[in-house]
């Protein structure tokens, strides 16, 4: 388990280096303090949990999956907006950054218990 969570780790911060390298070189028009607001924005996915832990798993893990920022991306790309793209790099770049912490896909058993085990002291 312990060289799998590396791995992941390790790969959540090439994610996080290449969302923001091509944020940076991407003209996309948002202001510095709104692209930091709208890094930490999916964590706001975690009052979800007011309505119990199944909801709150469902809520935090629809907003810190790959996909989720890969999609958004995706689409600006298609409608070609620059601005969702740079959007959608910022959220690609929370869940790296998540990952590189050490913080995975939560379990609807509880907040602490994620993909890549037990967040906190054993």
């Amino acid at each position: 388990m312990a060289i799998a969570k590396s791995w992941q780790r390790m790969e959540g911060g090439l994610v996080l280096l290449g969302a923001i390298s091509a944020y940076m070189n991407l003209d996309h028009g948002i202001a510095w303090w709104l692209a930091l607001i709208i890094f930490f924005a999916p964590d706001l996915s975690f009052l979800g949990y007011a309505f119990g832990p199944k909801v709150g798993a469902l809520a935090y893990n629809f907003t810190h999956i790959y996909g989720f920022g890969a999609v958004v991306t995706a689409v600006a790309f298609a409608a070609g907006s620059v601005f969702w793209i740079g959007m959608g790099l910022l959220l690609i770049a929370h869940c790296g950054f998540d990952r590189v912490l050490g913080y995975g896909l939560k379990s609807p058993e509880g907040f602490q218990i994620t993909h890549l085990g037990k967040i906190g002291k054993s």
